[in-house]
């Protein structure tokens, strides 16, 4: 919580300063365990005076009108205000707000006290006998004292009169506890950083983190290590410590036997410390990294001493987690699954691997696995969720399961499904390239979606207790490596294995209880299959978060939208490709002109389908369109080439040679608009050139919906 406490600090003061009209030149907040520090610099010593006019109701305006005007302004009568008068409204009043500048002590006086007493907190506490009374002070800990000073750098600062709980600011604060506990007088914040410097105080989280790793890498260096480095741990303790002092504790080394993993997990979530590998090896060293807040007077020595014996009880601990879990084979655990409830409406763990395993053996062949293999990697997949070592480090699933897996001779495959079908775990996470991790990873992901669809148990506004946002998005990272699925198809059958284990649930529940599905399951004709209704809702989602990810790499919304609005779509590999042509097209000058030609005629279309009550979705007149301007009937046959072209090359996935079927419309396009009159006397000609233009729109609807893209 500690740079978010900062952070939030900042931005409190700093937008209540802005906010009344004190602009500052920079601001920057700090963060210990014990301390939050805000330094604002260029403050003015006073805001500027505001003048402002405030413009009110007409003159002979109702009595609640006036009074509202009077109220907002700050006026007690209508004599305060002038009457101004406006050549086109008439006269209304006015009123001029002169507000002179305010001392910035005074300010700061008035705002810190309430964005402390209001202050974020994910997690609070009241203390002392203030507690027993509403509205006393909550924070993170016990407030122990305030600093708070302004002034320029050429004089004195000033304390500032605030007082929170009891707790007058002053210029008196404290360093380290344990090392320099004794009261410091800081006026300036220059003062600051190096008095608690000489305090054993280190304010800036940063450098602390600079200080830990420097050190840690030093003292490895030292004993022929390297170290590990983390992160996210190091963030951590750097938090944890105001003076870090790096020290190195030893294991035995023969828990060294346990996987790498499980001993890094152990280390780092129980004493929060970093471990070690030999000197240009991967292997793990009988060694680690503590961080300590004190500097002990011999040395480390004790605290060392007591961080192993920990150490050595928790690595125990693991030993017998690895030695019992191996004594089980990781089929003989499926059972366990059965009694574990996944989701009350889903049904168990047991249920849901059974779907899994079905869906990953109907997409073996479609991305090239082994059925028998994916099946089998399916099936084993969670079963590491119920081993000891999972139980205690849940961060391992997966990997656990691998090592289990190679442990009683499965196939490598099948090992490396097991860990891998939990990835890409985030945008920078790495999506596997075995075919049977591939299988049982989007069989997990979309029986994931499906059910949750199924349910109506949907991601909300920025609430998705379920990750399927995540679960979709490792679904378009799948495919757009390069697989091609129908994804239609495939939700269509696995919705069907859904609706058998609701249906049992229903049958449990008795008159369908609270189990009943909640999406309809009626199926409906679409793109010439037959197809849920959920499932259509899932596939929007899924072109959703595609274009999320498209435009997070640079594609145009627009075009995806394009393509997204023809019938159909649910091969996502085709609809990036096709994206990808059509944006190609776009950056062309046939393509910009063919765009501008296409909104033309769509203009003209919708002004007379409007006026007319009627579409002109007929075939053209082929006769009548050759008997009438030389630039019509051009254009007439070049549409029918371009389409039958188009469409062609439509079917058989090249789409450039479909975009460059369109780019030969453009001059039969430009000539018919330069040399043809739409709107016609003839109505027969007139709704013929509708219907041409009704063609083209139809021609470039092979590709992508025109109207959709911007320009």
């Amino acid at each position: 919580m500690q740079r978010r406490a900062a952070e939030d600090l900042k931005k409190l003061v700093t937008d209540a300063l802005v906010a009344r009209g004190f602009l500052y030149e920079g601001a920057r907040a700090f963060s210990t365990p014990r301390r939050l520090a805000l330094h604002i610099a260029g403050l003015p010593a006073r805001g500027e005076a505001v003048r402002e006019e405030r413009r009110g109701p007409r003159v002979g305006a109702p009595e609640a009108a006036v009074q509202g005007f009077l109220k907002g302004a700050g006026l007690t009568s209508l004599d305060q205000a002038t009457t101004v008068t406006d050549p086109k409204k008439g006269e209304f009043y006015l009123a001029v707000i002169e507000r002179p500048g305010r001392e910035t002590l005074d300010v700061l006086a008035e705002l810190l006290p309430e964005i402390v007493k209001s202050f974020p907190w994910p997690k609070s506490m009241r203390w002392g006998a203030a507690s027993a009374e509403p509205g006393s002070l909550r924070w993170v800990r016990p407030l122990q004292s305030i600093v708070a000073t302004f002034g320029p750098e050429t004089e004195t600062p000033e304390v500032v009169p605030v007082s929170v709980a009891g707790i007058a600011a002053g210029t008196v604060t404290y360093g380290h506890r344990f090392l320099a506990p004794e009261a410091i007088e800081v006026r300036r914040f220059d003062d600051y950083i190096q008095a608690l410097e000489r305090a054993k105080v280190i304010l800036d989280a940063d450098r602390r983190k600079d200080v830990i790793l420097h050190d840690a890498r030093d003292l490895a260096f030292a004993r022929g290590l390297d170290l590990v480095e983390d992160e996210g741990l190091l963030e951590e303790v750097s938090g944890l410590v105001e003076w870090p002092v790096v020290l190195m504790g030893s294991f035995d080394a023969s828990f060294l036997d346990i996987p790498a993993e499980a001993i890094r997990a152990t280390i780092r979530a129980n004493q929060k410390c970093f471990v070690l590998r030999k000197g240009g090896s991967e292997d793990l060293a009988p060694a680690f990294i503590l961080v300590s807040n004190l500097v002990a007077t011999d040395g480390g020595q004790a605290i060392t001493a007591g961080n192993e014996r920990v150490v050595r009880a928790r690595l125990s601990d693991a030993k017998f987690f690895w030695e019992t879990d191996k004594a089980t084979r990781l089929e003989d655990r499926l059972p366990k699954l059965d009694s574990i409830v996944f989701h009350e409406k889903l049904g168990t763990q047991g249920e849901r691997i059974a779907r899994i395993a079905a869906l990953a053996k109907d997409l073996a062949p479609l991305v090239g696995a082994d059925p028998a293999l994916a099946e089998r990697a399916a099936r084993l997949a969670k079963a590491d969720l119920v081993t000891e070592m999972v139980g205690e480090f849940p961060e391992l699933q997966g990997l656990m399961g691998r090592k289990y897996a190679a442990l009683q001779g499965e196939h490598d495959s099948v090992c490396a499904a097991i860990e891998e079908h939990y990835k890409p775990l985030g945008p920078s996470d790495r999506v596997p390239s075995d075919p049977v991790s591939i299988a049982v990873a989007l069989a997990d992901k979309l029986d994931t979606l499906a059910g949750f669809w199924a349910i109506d148990e949907k991601p909300t506004g920025s609430k998705d207790p379920f990750a399927l946002r995540r679960a979709a998005l490792g679904v378009i990272r799948y495919v757009l490596d390069g697989r091609r699925l129908n994804l239609i198809d495939l939700l269509h059958a696995h919705s069907a294995r859904i609706e058998d284990a609701l249906s049992r649930k229903r049958n449990r529940a008795g008159n369908g209880g609270d189990f009943a599905a909640v999406t309809a399951v009626v199926t409906q004709p679409w793109s010439g299959r037959q197809v849920r209704s959920e499932n259509i809702d899932l596939l929007g989602f899924l072109a959703d978060r595609l274009k999320v990810y498209l435009r997070d790499q640079g594609a145009r919304h627009d075009l995806i939208d394009a393509v997204f609005a023809l019938p159909g779509q649910d091969d996502l590999l085709m609809v990036v490709r096709r994206v990808e042509a059509l944006g190609q097209f776009l950056d062309t000058e046939d393509g910009k002109n063919l765009l501008a030609g296409y909104k033309r005629a769509a203009n003209i279309l919708r002004i007379e389908e409007k006026k007319d009550g009627r579409a002109y979705d007929a075939a053209p007149d082929a006769a009548l369109a050759a008997a009438g301007e030389p630039a019509e009937r051009a254009l007439a046959e070049a549409l029918a080439k371009a389409r039958e072209t188009a469409s062609a090359a439509v079917a058989r996935e090249d789409f450039a040679g479909a975009m460059q079927a369109l780019s030969t419309l453009r001059a039969p396009v430009d000539a018919f608009f330069q040399d043809v009159t739409v709107n016609a006397p003839d109505p027969k000609l007139r709704e013929n050139r509708l219907a041409l233009l009704n063609a083209l729109r139809a021609a470039t609807r092979e590709v992508a919906e025109f109207a959709k893209i911007e320009g």
